[in-house]
């Protein structure tokens, strides 16, 4: 990492990627000063204390809604933006307060700290900004357990590779989405009105060890932790088949990207690339069954609900060829190795996690 890279702030740090990504930045430049920032609401938060006392970064207990928790972690060079509500069916069915006032008015407040610090700014976006009708819209087809897109198949912004940075944005997208989309565009103004350096990441699916898996996000340890500890799961939307697509990017990958890229963060200022397993790391739900049941060594009953929830989308693959052109990085950890890192997590750490994965 740059050697102008000597005090990093991560803003949800004590959530899956940023605790993740802090861990491995102190790991690797231990004379890094690494600060995590976090209010610890989600529940499993509180597990990473410990590792990221143990791993040498200093925590904070602070809100990124507040500019003034912000100020408190100190000055920095880098503030590494990973903080989030992450499901995209929040504010459906009730108020958007804290999901717009976490992602986007938590987003300012980041910016406004690297900018009173003069500080480089990394965003990690999410390919949920593509709106949700033209993803449905796609020409898919079952084949085997999954969805497909036709042979040499292609259009604006996608193709057999996946969705690429040109697939067009205009359309709604979840009130999540948009939020992402919004700090997308106030990142880009920072850095033309204040000389800020940028880098936005257009995340798919980000997987791994210290994930505490929901319904409604983390889907691969949802499924790991339920065929390991037992309850329910179900196939959900699109007729209950299980076989909508997603590719999946291990956090390890993501973190050898941010390293890469940030050793010269002029060359990359102002970017903004798709990121994420890409065609090779999809898998289905029928796919990822199948996988979670041979690291088990168990089957699991799985329910079929086939309606399908505002916010669903039957196929996601990154195309992330721009990004490979570019930096020479591509994911070299498998969907199978993924689940395996999972697994033995999970089985490891079974006393901690059951009563919080269950």
């Amino acid at each position: 990492m740059g050697n102008q890279v000597k005090r990093v702030i991560v803003a949800g740090g004590a959530g899956f990627v940023g605790s993740s990504l802090a861990l491995s930045i102190k790991r690797d430049r231990p004379d890094s000063h690494v600060v995590a920032v976090d209010n610890l609401k989600r529940r499993g938060s509180e597990l990473a204390l410990e590792r990221l006392r143990a791993g040498g970064v200093e925590f904070t207990h602070g809100d990124i809604r507040c500019l003034e928790d912000l100020a408190a972690a100190g000055p920095c060079d880098l503030v590494l933006d990973c903080s989030a509500e992450p499901s995209v069916h929040a504010g459906y069915g009730g108020s958007p307060a804290y999901l717009i006032n976490t992602n986007l008015m938590g987003t300012v407040n980041c910016l406004e700290h690297a900018r009173s610090h003069g500080a480089a700014f990394v965003f990690v976006s999410t390919s949920r900004v593509y709106p949700i009708a033209p993803l449905r819209a796609l020409p898919l087809a079952a084949a085997g357990d999954r969805l497909v897109l036709p042979p040499g198949a292609s259009g604006p912004g996608w193709s057999e590779a996946g969705i690429s940075e040109d697939f067009a944005l205009s359309g709604a997208r979840s009130l999540y989405g948009a939020t992402k989309l919004a700090s997308e565009m106030l990142v880009e103004e920072y850095r033309a009105t204040y000389g800020i350096k940028t880098l936005v990441y257009r995340s798919g699916v980000l997987a791994g060890p210290w994930q505490m898996g929901k319904v409604d996000q983390g889907f691969m340890v949802l499924w790991a932790s339920r065929h390991l500890y037992g309850g329910q799961l179900a196939y959900m939307g699109f007729g209950g088949h299980g076989h909508q697509v997603r590719d999946v990017l291990h956090v390890d990958d993501l973190y050898d990207l941010i390293t890469l890229q940030l050793d010269d963060l002029d060359r990359w200022n102002g970017s903004l690339f798709n990121i994420g397993g890409g065609a090779a790391n999809a898998v289905s739900l029928r796919e990822l069954t199948a996988l979670c049941r041979t690291a088990a060594g168990k089957a699991v009953d799985i329910g079929e609900i086939a309606e399908t929830r505002n916010a669903d989308i039957p196929y996601y693959v990154t195309d992330h060829r721009r990004l490979t052109a570019a930096t020479g990085w591509t994911p070299t950890r498998s969907v199978e190795r993924i689940v395996d890192d999972i697994a033995r997590w999970l089985v490891d750490h079974r006393a901690k996690l059951e009563p919080i994965l269950r």
